[in-house]
Order: structure tokens, then sequence, then C-alpha cells
């Protein structure tokens, strides 16, 4: 059924009864638990993926996103009721649906927005295009990039606002809660080109999401909700990082400011440390130009941190009476963060590229990664802790936080501790025998 034109209430029924076909382009860790929720909410979905692997295992009722509780019951249970299928056909897809929905990575290249993924899949949905659909971007899009879409979609004859729909519904999830998210732990914001648009968004989104629907004016509106989410965030974090220097030179731990200064309602000091993932590291450059100092140095400030671990590691070898140059460092955790298996901009990582020229050597551990998976980073696997001189946490991985801290010190050759991620009290490891260095605490 085409929603185009019809009220809320048309939308939303025709959702549940089965009358509507979705196809969702990208099913990587947010498409497919979107995917997945509407066609539990009745919908037909197609899933589209370049991917062969991810398709022909969907299309076996087979999850690849193995981080995201919940999701391998609901993708069997789908797959098994014809209500998900998944394609590598994005053209087909396009002239089956009715609602196309493009949730594929945006990301940075040289610090300008790359937006390659959505601008093939804005070109192969034109092809597909039929009056009375509806297109909508999910994935996180510079002001105005989504209705720069509009010249590829009418490439077929079609004009926007007339003939089919267009709206920018961004995905509010993170990894590890994406299907708690999309049903309804924060309420959807929907924007679009015009009211016979907005209306049936609004209907369809009300029927997967318990929290609701937030209208805004416009396409622009709705973009500029997303990204100043993880601007906000990022700014914070970087002021959390300069607080936390601050405190380091009067000797008192930021934890302990941060924790009671949030007391007062309308303080929201945030964590400090670095910043990683597909998000928050990226999306200030969706807005960055010369008028926008802030936003710019709270990136520089952030993209210091992994200079800042260093600097605290050859603090703690000093007090020890060892240089760098002279010390093995095991780094712990390479995923960006904790529990997620994902390393796009990833911290440990990069400081990991820091230590490599002023360390004797480097080596990494992280459980929820192979031997073979760490080694295809350029850095030795590690479990061994006979010959390390410093431990440094990257990630705030729970099985770190379980460690037995006092035999992780006897086992060491050098006993230093540098937590970047606060999951070690520092008394706990000060008691253990280590040298402590932590960010957040002195």
């Amino acid at each position: 059924m085409k929603l185009y034109g019809k009220t809320k209430k048309e939308a939303a029924d025709a959702l549940r009864k089965g009358d509507v076909t979705v196809a969702v382009y990208g099913l990587g860790k947010m498409g497919l638990p979107l995917a997945a929720s509407y066609a539990d909410s009745g919908a037909n979905v197609i899933g589209v993926d370049i991917s062969q692997q991810v398709v022909d295992g969907i299309n076996s009722g087979i999850n690849h996103i193995k981080e995201e509780p919940g999701l391998d019951a609901l993708v069997r249970k789908v797959v098994g009721s014809g209500n998900l299928k998944a394609t590598n056909d994005p053209v087909a897809a396009a002239k089956e649906a009715d609602v196309m929905i493009i949730l594929v990575p945006t990301l940075i290249k040289n610090n300008k927005p790359d937006l390659t993924p959505v601008y093939s899949v804005a070109g192969n949905i034109a092809k597909g295009l039929k009056k009375g659909d509806i297109v909508i971007t999910e994935c996180t899009m510079p002001p105005g990039s989504t209705e720069a879409l509009i010249p590829i979609l009418e490439k077929g004859g079609l004009s926007a606002g007339r003939d089919f729909g267009l709206g920018h519904c961004p995905e509010r999830t993170m990894t590890g809660t994406a299907l708690e998210d999309i049903r309804g732990k924060y309420p959807k914001i929907v924007g679009a080109v015009d009211g016979k648009s907005l209306d049936p968004l609004i209907g369809i989104y009300s029927v997967i999401n318990k929290k609701g629907v937030i209208p805004v004016s416009g396409i622009k509106a709705a973009e500029l909700v997303k990204v100043f989410e993880g601007v906000y965030r990022d700014a914070n974090i970087g002021l959390a990082n300069e607080l936390e220097a601050v405190c380091r030179k009067h000797a008192v731990d930021y934890m302990e400011i941060q924790a009671a200064a949030n007391t007062q309602p309308f303080c929201h000091l945030h964590k400090p440390g670095g910043v990683g993932g597909h998000c928050i590291p990226f999306y200030p450059y969706f807005v960055m130009d010369d008028d926008t100092i802030l936003i710019r140095t709270a990136r520089e400030v952030n993209d210091r941190i992994p200079d800042y671990v260093v600097e605290l590691t050859k603090d703690a070898l000093k007090e020890k009476g060892k240089n760098l140059k002279d010390a093995n460092v095991l780094v712990l955790g390479i995923a960006f963060r904790g529990g997620v298996k994902e390393t796009i901009k990833s911290t440990g990582l990069e400081i990991i590229e820091k230590f490599r020229p002023l360390a004797k050597s480097v080596g990494a551990y992280d459980p929820l990664y192979t031997k073979e998976e760490t080694e295809k980073f350029g850095v030795k696997y590690s479990e061994d802790y006979r010959d390390v001189d410093a431990v440094v946490i990257a990630a705030d991985h729970r099985e770190f936080a379980g460690y037995d801290w006092k035999t992780k010190s006897k086992e060491v050759r050098t006993a230093v501790l540098v937590d970047t991620r606060q999951v070690v009290d520092p008394a706990e490891a000060r008691a253990a025998g280590f040298v402590y260095r932590g960010i957040g605490y002195v």
C-alpha cells in the first residue's frame, strides 16, 4: 500500500495489517534491528545489504549482530513468519517496496562528511521508485544533505513532494541496546519534505516506538537534532577532559568533583577519556566551520587523549625507575567501548600507535577479539603478563573489572597500571602493589 498522502491512522493500520512493504538499506548494527522491529510489527520487510554472506545468513534466520540482546530470537521469528527477507539487489527491493529506509554508514574522509554510500543507495532507489512511495534517511546526515538527494531520486521522472515523499527520521540507537532504543527508549524524531510525507511517517513510527514521535519543522531540523546530540556529548567530554587536567594540577580526583557537582540539577559533567565509535567523533565535522570554535576545540582536546595516556604511563614508570623506551606495554582493550566488538576510532588502537615508536614493545588483549583478529591490526596479541612493565586499560570491558589485580601485580615485571576508563578502584590497585595512574583519578 502506498503511504504518501495517507493519514497517520491509515498508515499505522496498514503497517499492522501487513499491507506495507518496507525496504531497509543496510543491515548492520542499526539496520538489522530496525528491519526486524518493523517486521515484528506486521510490515513485510526487505533487508538490503551488499554482503552476500549477510543476505544468506538472514534468509536462513541467522543474526550476524551478536552483541545485540534479543536479536537472535527476533530474526529467527520474523524470517520464519515470512515478514523479513534479505537481498543484495537494491533496485528490485525498491520496485517491491512502498517505503525505502536508508541506514548505511556516514563517516568522515579528510575531516569532511563522506556520503558516498548514501548517494549510491539513492541512485538505486531512483531506478525502482514509484508514485506514492516514501524515501527515508535514518543514517545521521549533515544538515541539508537529505534534501540534496532529491535530484538523484528524481532522475526517474518523479518529483519529491508531488509524486513521492521524503523524510529524515534519524536513528537514536547504541550498539548493545538498539532493539530497546528503537522500540521506545527514546521518542522518534521525524522531519519531512511536506505534510503528505510527515503524517504517514508519524503513523508508521508510532507503531514500532512506544514512546511515540516528535515531529519537527522540516528535514533540516531533524538532521540537526541528531547531529547536535552527538556534538553535545563530544563537547562535554572535551570539557571533562580539560577539567580533569585542572584537577590533576591540584591533586584532586575529578571523579569526586563530578559526582558532587552533578547533584546540582543544572550541572551535567561527563566522564573524561577518549571518544570512539562511529558516531560522536565524527558528527562534529558535519557542522564544523570557521565559526564553530568550541566544537573544533573540543574535538582537538579529545583527540589528544592518547598522548595524555602516554604521559601518564611515562610518569608512573618513572616512579618505578624505568624509562618508557625500555618498557614492554600491554594495552587491554582494542574495542572502542566495553562489550562492543567494534574498533572504529578506537582509543585503544590510537594509544597503541602512540606507544609503538616510544616503548620497547607493545602488546594487546581484548576478550572480544581472537589472536588472529587482534594481530590483523598489526599488534602482538598477548595474555602473558610476565615481562610487562605497564598495563594500560583502554576499554571498559567487564572482564577487566573482575580481574584479581593483586595476582596480576605479581605476574608483571614492573607493577604499573594506567586506567583510562575508571575500571579499577585506585585504592584497590595501589593495595595490590601497583603504581597507579588513571584518567579521572590522581
